[in-house]
């Protein structure tokens, strides 16, 4: 991340982050305050993002709350602490790695038990997805970075989370594709530099 960038990203969000935007002469940074800004203040967006109903929203909040503390900090410990900190040059903390993929784990469980209920095509039994589904999917996401290995012993116990994102991702589509692009970019990279350190030295 080159100066410029974090210059840029401080004038909207002071603590030089992302995701931050800028609508008009509005800033706004936090990725759960984006998206229901964004579901509420341009008129044609499809009630299922953010509905209008208390009582749904409510329910919707539920679970963008639980998933600051339960979700995203396993997904983040572990991908942190196994793929990524490596290759940013940083040491990893293998225990911190563990602890992150029990409570990644446990959060998955979580999702099944308590917002896939049943035969629920999308979070909290809605019938299309919410802001929610994409908040939870896209941290789910990362785990393509790990390896293809490490991510199917996390997400094969996991069926109900597996068929449901894969429900988001076909109601998302082709917008689904373009926004991972990043993500499946890094796990190329992260992937070649993995087999060029596993190669054997060439012989003199």
């Amino acid at each position: 991340m080159n100066e410029s960038f974090f210059l840029s990203c401080s004038e909207i969000n002071p603590m030089g982050q992302v995701p931050a935007i800028i609508d008009g002469r509005f800033k706004l940074f936090e990725s759960h305050a984006i998206l229901r800004y964004l579901a509420t203040v341009f008129p044609g967006v499809p009630d299922h993002w953010y509905p209008a109903d208390l009582f749904t929203r409510a329910k919707l909040e539920s679970v963008l709350d639980w998933h600051h503390s339960n979700l995203r900090r396993g997904a983040a410990s572990y991908v942190l602490h196994t793929a990524l900190g490596p290759a940013l040059g940083l040491t990893p903390n293998p225990e911190t790695a563990k602890e992150g993929e029990k409570l990644l784990s446990k959060s998955l469980g979580t999702i099944e038990t308590v917002w896939l209920k049943g035969d629920a095509k999308f979070l909290n039994g809605n019938p299309q997805p919410s802001i929610a589904d994409l908040s939870l999917v896209c941290e789910i996401m990362q785990l393509e970075v790990v390896g293809d290995e490490r991510r199917d012993t996390i997400l094969g116990p996991h069926e109900k989370v597996r068929a449901w994102m894969e429900n988001v991702k076909k109601a998302t589509n082709p917008h689904f594709d373009e926004v991972h692009q990043l993500i499946f970019k890094l796990k190329a990279r992260l992937s070649s530099a993995a087999h060029a350190h596993l190669k054997p030295p060439s012989k003199l």
